[in-house]
């Protein structure tokens, strides 16, 4: 048989509540758990809300894309690991989280407990003080002299890891650890952003996350922001571009003061999940713009007691929060619509965020159209998915040699403020899901209007000049 391919997940921030609830869901699915639940009954293992693990239902397909889109890499099977700055083991860390059923965690717990956890690279001034204290595996002595010999050592990390592991597919870190402050730097090419690293005596406002993106660049691995700071930029962007890391830099350049590195496909996609409350925003505003109604106040409240939102309780941390949570709705113009926020943190409540929304519209000759919703979930149940399923899609995209652009517009459906080339696309969730189906047409060879294009021109209905034109529109 084909050797089986298994696709790499490297968490930052693996003892955060996402990344012991992603370990403890993929062990639960690889040895078919079951677990009592007191709402629920006797509950299995599944992949429910990932969809690139789901097959379709019904009869028109949708929802799942997994034995329709062939090549999809199996979560079952993806290797997985990352740091942390704390030194928690994995099935404590779930225990204490309070996340998954009691009876799930005890079958999990002791295998989870065994897992490697690396030392995080961390930096007190990024994230809040309530995480200080914690704080105590993390990189020191003369991997933490700089800036470069942090780079060097998350470098280090991803080959070791990725050896000892027989990783053969394609990695993708994953930033799921406490949002930072905004970085304040900003680099108007990737040589500056090397420059900058590469230079032990500049002092700037280099962040962890910066790092860690860098490093997975430099390692030919994706990269995806899920926190709601500044990592990303162009400059970043252009870092993940295969024209910039080629193989062979010259020696003068800056590139080639941190060979051997790879000249691999890979993406960086982000920013902040867009898992629960914003991604329901996303639907109902469009809902409510398709009726033709004028959407004037949105008014939403939010409280968790989760580590995050511990986080968020410093105000350096939660304006990075409230720029990407305001910001959804930037590319629709509407300019008269009042979009309130506002997070509570409430410890008894833990991981189960209640949310609550209410829309105010204006309908036909202004009179006021109202409606109101009401959600509680765990939070890293909505977030899991999308770890999973940018993962997997990063994968899928890198086997297929799918373009940056492409990449970043099909998975805008996972994130609250897209980067790179999906800057400014249309937030509505439906029209995001039909990018993705757009892409997906695309590269799995569902679409075929080249050969429509030439047959034309064989059978002399249209001119040349015109199936250059139509070929046009096609990439646009």
């Amino acid at each position: 048989g084909t050797m089986q391919v298994s696709a790499g997940i490297l968490i930052v921030g693996l003892g955060g509540n996402n990344g012991v609830t992603l370990l403890a869901g993929q062990i639960a699915n690889r040895r078919n758990l079951s677990w009592e639940t007191a709402t629920t009954g006797l509950i299995s293992a599944n992949w429910f809300g990932c969809l690139t693990q789901i097959p379709p239902r019904g009869i028109h397909g949708g929802v799942g894309f997994q034995g329709r889109i062939p090549g999809l890499a199996s979560a079952n099977n993806a290797v997985m690991g990352g740091w942390d700055i704390r030194p928690t083991k994995l099935g404590q860390a779930l225990y204490d989280c309070r996340v998954l059923e009691p009876d799930l965690v005890r079958q999990v717990r002791e295998e989870m407990d065994r897992t490697e956890i690396m030392e995080g690279v961390w930096d007190p001034s990024f994230i809040g003080e309530s995480q200080h204290e914690t704080a105590t595996h993390v990189v020191s002595g003369e991997d933490n002299a700089s800036s470069r010999t942090r780079l060097e050592r998350i470098r280090r990390d991803i080959r070791t890891w990725k050896e000892k592991n027989n990783v053969n597919g394609h990695i993708t870190v994953i930033w799921s650890a406490s949002v930072e402050r905004p970085s304040d730097v900003e680099y108007k090419s990737p040589d500056d952003l090397l420059n900058a690293i590469y230079d032990d005596s500049n002092n700037d406002d280099i962040s962890p996350s910066i790092l860690y993106s860098v490093a997975a660049a430099l390692e030919g691995c994706s990269f995806v922001n899920g926190g709601s700071q500044n990592t990303l930029s162009p400059a970043m962007t252009c870092l993940f571009d295969q024209s910039y890391r080629k193989p062979d830099a010259p020696a003068s350049s800056v590139l080639s003061k941190f060979a051997p590195y790879s000249a691999s496909r890979a993406y960086c996609l982000g920013t902040d999940y867009k898992a629960g409350q914003t991604k329901f925003k996303t639907a109902a505003v469009e809902y409510l713009r398709a009726l033709g109604l004028s959407p004037r106040v949105i008014a939403s409240s939010n409280h968790l007691g989760n580590n995050d939102m511990l986080n968020l309780t410093t105000k350096k941390t939660l304006d990075a929060k409230m720029r990407v949570k305001s910001n959804i709705f930037g590319p629709w113009q509407e300019e008269s619509l009042d979009h309130k926020v506002s997070v509570m943190y409430c410890p008894y409540i833990g991981d189960e965020k209640r949310d609550f929304v209410e829309y105010t519209s204006l309908g036909f000759l202004g009179s006021p159209h109202t409606m109101v919703t009401y959600t509680r979930c765990m939070d890293s149940i909505l977030c899991v998915p999308l770890m999973v399923d940018a993962a997997i899609w990063c994968d899928y995209f890198v086997n297929r040699n799918v373009s940056a652009g492409d990449a970043a517009r099909a998975t805008a459906y996972l994130f609250k403020v897209p980067e790179g080339e999906a800057k400014g696309v249309d937030p509505g969730f439906f029209h995001q899901m039909q990018e993705l189906e757009d892409v997906l047409k695309k590269t799995s060879g569902e679409e075929k209007n080249d050969d429509m294009i030439a047959l034309g021109v064989s059978q002399g209905i249209i001119t040349e000049e015109q199936a250059a034109a139509l070929k046009g529109l096609v990439s646009k």
